[in-house]
């Protein structure tokens, strides 16, 4: 695994919502609790529906306690790189160049996404099973 860990969109929406299993909500929190790191990209696609005051407060205080790793030049090469080698889409490619970059691992629900860009450790917290 990586260094660190990087939270997809639907992580960061699924943990706020409470819809990810307890198990995996464990290991999710835990790694918010050690400050979370978001891509620029899910920082967009996390705020960007119309929601409640309650719930877009929520999600504006979330992006705000999190290190948003933005677009730079390093990245915008790895992800022409990684989105015509893996042909994935550019928003998933921006957030694997991000993790790689990084040497985080991807915590995402959406490991078929990316399970085609090498080198990239995926992390699915809803496929975490419970320890009995």
């Amino acid at each position: 695994m990586g260094l660190g860990f990087l939270l997809d969109s639907d992580v960061t929406i699924g943990y706020l919502a409470e819809r990810i299993p307890t198990s995996g909500m464990k290991v999710v929190a835990a790694i918010i609790d050690n400050t979370p790191h978001l891509s620029v990209i899910s920082q967009m696609e996390v705020l960007r529906f119309n929601d409640t005051p309650e719930n877009e407060k929520i999600l504006v205080d979330f992006i705000d306690s999190s290190v948003i790793h933005p677009l730079n030049g390093i990245v915008v090469q790895q992800t022409i790189a990684l989105a015509k080698k893996s042909k994935i889409k550019l928003p998933d490619a921006i957030v694997a160049a991000t993790a790689l970059i990084e040497s985080f691992t991807l915590v995402t629900r959406n490991v078929d996404d990316f399970k085609k860009v090498e080198g990239l450790n995926l992390l699915n917290p809803w496929d975490i099973a419970a320890r009995v």
